[in-house]
């Protein structure tokens, strides 16, 4: 994987668009990334973690200070990278979530967080995801790496070298299960701890099931009647139970199958009885059961019998009945008879009824036409053809009117367009007068703007001039007012300087004193260490006859060293003390000669005059730009007055054109109108009162008509009436008229006179067969038969009822003992399955031992790849001194072990821990171990090959010997073309490392990026 490209805007501290080109290094293969603490350095490394996988691991559990605080509302922030693996470039853009002004209204709204991903093709963007699951989707198809492997393998970041070298083993195991993805053992063992549980609960579950169904059985085998069998059976079973007493007292774990076994066999016997009760309840139902079928037979017979009786006696009464009725049935069969015929006249009785009503509302509508029909024509009685020839007359000369009756309705429409004309062309007249006096005055217009061009630009002239005095005039009058500032500074300087001097004095004399009152009591010194019996250090003699004694003004060894650390400090402050009034000296030296030797008042008129003449110019510049613009404006107004003038003198004759037309054609309209009015106030009135006259003639002539339609139809009808009577076989209208009747009285006659004919045949037929039975008359006697059915079925139910419980026990009991025999069975196989399940999972979760489990394992052996790997450098680096090496031994206090890390010293030939390390040792061994577990990792991922190393470490903790050894080792990161960037402000890799990226801090806070490349030789 290959880096080319980082973008970062309104980010950690950049708030300007900044652009780094990794390209540009890819020729050296080392570059340094330098500035000072704070600028911003390892913030470029949070913008590619960013962009790639949307997050930054040192704000994860904190603020997410992602967008720079140097921002302004407005400013965007946004971070790209472009790489390439797998031959392709890809690009991603990514935009946290932040506080933005709204679009619309005012107020802040949350901008949301965006992310998109593609593959660069040329100078464009193939967008394969544009949202934040998609594109970390395809991060993780494309990069191959999750962000802690990344950062393990691309940006190895400060702080986490030694972090993995020093780590316990709990601390290594969780970065391993990370980069390694091996929680998957963890969810093993709980998977297999929750099985074992399982299958434990399933051992406990069968055996407290089995224990239910035994004594399920217990309660059902009570239930079994009494006999001699069962007693015997019972005394058999009762004595089993006491002699296996004691051993279902044991304990479970000893006795308890046994225990089982015994109940299980008294459950077998229990069954064997019940089955026997079924048999005898069998035979007791089925006895019960014949019984009660001979009593139902009697009880159906007399029952049966007694049915009939009742029957017969109905039927004679119901035939009475029906013969009572006959003479009414046969007056009905008449009536329906009578309205069956007259159905032939109903017809022709309706149509001569609407004849007649149609021949009094015709006489009706001539009376009405005839009475219209008189207010054209008094007293005039006319024939129908006579009235329709003086419609169509009428009809025609409304024809000939219409056409003029449109002309008529447009004449105060035209009268208005002709005002209208009038009224366009006196405004015309106005525009033009108007557009003349406005060309009148471009001319002088035209000169003023010319003058006022002339002086501003002379005057605009003096800009460039104004800027240099003020330019200069401000640097002198900034250096003249520094001048009082560092004159008073140098003041304070010397003053501090000669302070620190007589304090260095003071310090010194302080010192000899006391190191010559030390001379003088060392003698009480040594005095007072002598014992009785203790040779003397300076004479050898054990006996001490007149020791020294100390004075009041001993010194010890413990103040001479204070006043010598006294000493020291006042020497280094004196020596900073002159150093400042050295660099404050320098100072007042500079800002007097930048400040020309002139007051501060002299150079603040000298500025005002030159701001002021810098304002005279910058304000004549901006208004000769107004006055050109004006005259542009002129210009474009004088063109715009001529084509407008143009304009109105074409309009001004089209107008005049346009009215004589409208006043000819007004004239003929007139002339038009006023010959077909005639009498009449208007076209319309005359038109209107000829439509009137046409209407009542037609309506005259078509009343007449319909009159004598309606006569010739009212006789029609009156004959086919007469006819219809005769044929149906009524003496006259009269006759027929009564005799109909309605469909729904014709069908309740029809009903009525069926209803009795069928029931009359229907009871004689039933009667009928009946008599021929010769039944007794008196009623037959059922009750005692009833009784005893009754009995029977008491009987019957009993039985059956102790059958269905007997049954029931038996089925009950064969169910138990299948349940327990299933429950028994099933408890050793779950035992034996239990074992199994924790034997594995004692072995995953390791509890062995070493307290090693099954993921340690694992990791163990990934483990003993990266030290082979980081042996390669750290033999190297060590010249061959140190080796780090993989060790499982028991943890002290027997904590989790397997993971553990010691260094083999080849000079002691001895293994210790890496906390025995120097601070140099320690980062080349953390060094060494880091690049081995970023190349196992990648052959992890795919063997993906990283063309691009980051690394941000404390470089400048170390001593020049190591940082040498350390630079071999980054020079040799470069083999095969990888271009590796270093993180530091150690001045020594300044120098060694020609290719910079520096980060800097602007006076306004917010920082900037600069590259420094290498030239190839001979460019």
């Amino acid at each position: 994987m290959r880096i080319h490209r980082v973008e970062i805007e309104g980010f950690g501290p950049f708030r300007a668009r900044q652009v780094v080109d990794l390209d540009a290094y890819a020729a050296d293969g080392l570059f340094l990334i330098g500035g000072r603490t704070g600028a911003g350095k390892s913030s470029i490394l949070d913008a590619i973690t960013f962009a790639i996988f949307g997050s930054v691991p040192r704000y994860e559990g904190g603020e997410k200070r992602l967008r720079s605080d140097h921002c302004e509302p407005d400013d965007p922030t946004s971070v790209a990278v472009e790489f390439t693996t797998g031959g392709t470039r890809w690009r991603i853009e990514r935009s946290p979530e932040y506080e933005r002004p709204k679009k619309r209204g005012d107020g802040m709204t949350t901008a949301p967080a965006r992310a998109q991903m593609g593959e660069v093709v040329g100078d464009s963007v193939d967008w394969r995801a544009t949202k934040d699951r998609d594109v970390a989707n395809l991060v993780a198809e494309v990069v191959g790496l999750n962000q802690q492997q990344f950062l393990q393998v691309i940006l190895l970041a400060q702080g986490r070298f030694a972090r993995f070298l020093l780590a316990d083993n709990n601390d290594r195991q969780k970065l391993l299960r990370t980069l390694f993805g091996s929680r998957r053992f963890e969810d093993y063992e709980r998977e297999l701890d929750q099985r074992r549980a399982s299958a434990e609960a399933t051992v406990a579950e069968g055996r407290q099931l089995l224990s239910v169904v035994l004594d399920q059985a217990d309660g059902i085998a009570a239930r079994l009647p009494s006999s001699s069998e069962a007693q015997a059976d019972g005394e058999g079973g009762a004595g089993a139970a006491t002699a296996d007493g004691p051993g279902r007292e044991a304990t479970e774990a000893a006795a308890g199958r046994a225990s089982e076994d015994m109940r299980i066999a008294e459950l077998e016997r229990a069954e064997q009885r019940s089955r026997h009760e079924v048999e005898i309840a069998e035979a007791a139902e089925a006895e019960a059961r014949r019984r009660r079928e001979t009593a139902a037979e009697t009880f159906d017979r007399l029952r049966g019998e007694r049915e009939r009786q009742e029957q017969r006696d109905g039927l004679r009464r119901r035939l009475d009945e029906l013969e009572a009725r006959i003479d009414d049935i046969e007056r009905a069969r008449a009536e329906l008879t009578a309205a069956r015929r007259a159905e032939s006249v109903r017809g022709a009785l309706d149509g001569a009824g609407r004849a007649l009503a149609a021949v009094a509302t015709a006489v009706s509508a001539v009376e009405g036409a005839a009475e219209r029909w008189s207010e054209f024509a008094s007293g005039e009685v006319l024939e129908p053809a006579d009235l329709e020839r003086i419609a169509t007359g009428a009809q025609q000369r409304i024809g000939e009117w219409r056409p003029v009756l449109a002309v008529e309705q447009s004449l105060v429409a035209d009268e208005e367009a002709l005002a209208a004309l009038r009224d366009e062309a006196a405004r015309a007249q106005e525009r033009a007068d108007e557009v003349a006096a406005r060309l009148a005055e471009i001319p002088r217009r035209r000169g003023e703007l010319d003058a006022a061009a002339k002086s501003a630009t002379e005057t605009a002239g003096q800009r460039r001039h104004a800027e240099d005095r003020l330019t200069s005039a401000t640097a002198q009058l900034e250096a003249a007012r520094e001048v009082a500032r560092l004159a008073s500074e140098y003041e304070r300087a010397a003053a501090a300087a000669e302070e620190a001097l007589r304090a260095r004095d003071a310090a010194d004399r302080e010192l000899a004193e006391l190191h010559r009152r030390r001379l003088s009591g060392y003698a009480a010194e040594l005095a007072a260490e002598l014992s009785d019996g203790v040779a003397c250090a300076v004479c050898g003699s054990t006996a001490h006859p007149a020791p020294a004694e100390r004075d009041d003004d001993h010194v010890s060894a413990e103040e001479i060293d204070a006043a010598e650390e006294r000493k020291a400090h006042a020497s280094r402050t004196e020596l900073a003390a002159s150093e400042t009034r050295r660099e404050a000296q320098r100072a007042l030296a500079e800002a007097e000669a930048k400040s020309g030797g002139r007051s501060v008042e002299q150079l603040e008129s000298e500025r005002d005059a030159a701001a002021e003449e810098l304002r005279a110019a910058t304000a004549a510049a901006e208004e000769l730009k107004a006055i050109e613009s004006a005259q542009r404006e002129l210009a474009e107004e004088e063109q715009r007055l001529g084509a407008e003038r143009t304009a109105v003198e074409t309009e001004k004759t089209e107008l005049a054109s346009r009215i004589r037309s409208a006043e000819d054609g007004l004239e003929k309209n007139r002339a038009t109108v006023t010959a077909a009015r005639g009498d009449a106030e208007s076209v319309a009135d005359r038109i209107e009162a000829e439509t009137r006259r046409a209407a009542a003639a037609e309506a005259y002539a078509e009343a007449q008509n319909d009159a004598l339609r309606a006569e010739r139809a009212a006789t029609e009808a009156a004959e086919a009436l007469d006819r219809a009577v005769r044929d149906a076989g009524f003496a006259d209208v009269e006759s027929a008229r009564t005799a109909i009747r309605d469909v729904a009285a014709q069908e309740q006659l029809e009903q009525r006179i069926s209803t009795h004919d069928g029931d009359l045949r229907s009871t004689k037929a039933a009667l009928m067969e009946l008599e021929f039975l010769v039944l007794p008359e008196e009623p037959i006697d059922i009750d005692g038969a009833h009784a005893a059915l009754a009995a029977a079925d008491d009987a019957r139910d009993a039985a059956v009822a102790h059958l269905s419980s007997m049954r029931q026990l038996a089925a009950a009991l064969q169910d138990a003992l299948r349940r327990a025999q299933e429950a028994h069975e099933s408890i050793a196989a779950a035992v034996r399955a239990a074992t199994i399940i924790r034997d594995l999972a004692d072995a995953v979760a390791g509890r062995n031992m070493k307290k090693m489990d099954l993921e340690t394992f694992v990791l163990a052996a990934e483990l003993e790849g990266i030290v082979e790997a980081a042996n390669r450098r750290l033999d190297e680096m060590s010249d061959g001194r140190y080796a780090l090496q993989h060790t499982d031994a028991l943890a002290y206090r027997n904590a989790a072990s397997g993971l553990g890390l010691e260094v083999l010293d080849r000079f002691t030939g001895q293994p210790r821990s890496p906390r025995s390390l120097s601070g140099g040792e320690t980062f080349l061994a953390s060094l060494a171990l880091a690049l081995g577990l970023a190349e196992v990792v990648t052959n992890r991922a795919g063997g993906i090959t990283l063309d691009t190393l980051f690394i941000d470490e404390g470089f400048g903790s170390l001593d020049s010997e190591t940082l040498e050894v350390a630079m071999r080792t980054l020079d040799g990161l470069r083999e095969g073309g990888r271009t590796v960037g270093v993180i530091s402000h150690v001045e020594a890799m300044k120098e060694q490392i020609p290719a910079q990226l520096r980060v800097d801090r602007t006076p306004q806070g917010w920082s900037t990026v600069t590259q420094e490349t290498v030239s190839p030789l001979g460019q």
